[in-house]
């Protein structure tokens, strides 16, 4: 909770407005954001078909999944009002996504599977924030992604969607 508070404060506190963090706008860009996130959980859906054979996922109920949406969007908050929106300052918007990608999936290490998808996803979304600086609708792909991953890969790979020292001592 203090990193939290930290992270929020740095944020709020630079010199960023909020329509740069991404806060001030709720609907630009919703439309192409939601539908690509629509798309992306289709072939996640389609890639979990194929990789039955590994084992199921693991569905989380709707009193953990709300849960878990807050958490998209905080890490979205951290990734892109507080590190893409830094980072773009320094560097181009491309190498910025691709830096932030960077972090975002160190976060998911030891995970392979989800620091694999964390990098492309932080790519992806980062680049749709330096596109339409929509922090909300990011928030709410990044969500409906987090569920459909967990409930369509094999928990065996995945470990309950943990990372750090949760990944590996999860039995």
């Amino acid at each position: 909770m203090v990193a939290a508070l930290m992270i929020a404060n740095l944020a709020v506190r630079g010199p960023s407005t909020p329509a740069q963090l991404g806060l001030s706008h709720p609907l630009r860009g919703a439309a192409p954001i939601l539908l690509s996130g629509a798309i992306l959980c289709g072939v996640i859906l389609l890639m979990g078909s194929t990789v039955r054979f590994a084992g199921a996922g693991h569905g989380l109920p709707w009193d953990r999944s709300w849960q878990y949406l807050i958490w998209a969007l905080a890490q979205e908050f951290i990734l892109q009002s507080t590190f893409y929106v830094r980072l773009e300052m320094i560097f181009a918007p491309r190498h910025a996504s691709l830096i932030a990608a960077g972090l975002f999936s160190l976060a998911h290490i030891p995970s392979p599977v989800l620091t694999l998808l964390s990098f492309v996803g932080g790519f992806f979304f980062s680049w749709l924030f330096g596109r339409f600086r929509n922090l909300y609708a990011l928030g709410a792909i990044h969500g409906a992604l987090g569920l459909t991953i967990a409930s369509c890969l094999p928990d065996a790979w995945l470990h309950h969607m943990r990372v750090g020292l949760g990944y590996l001592t999860h039995s």
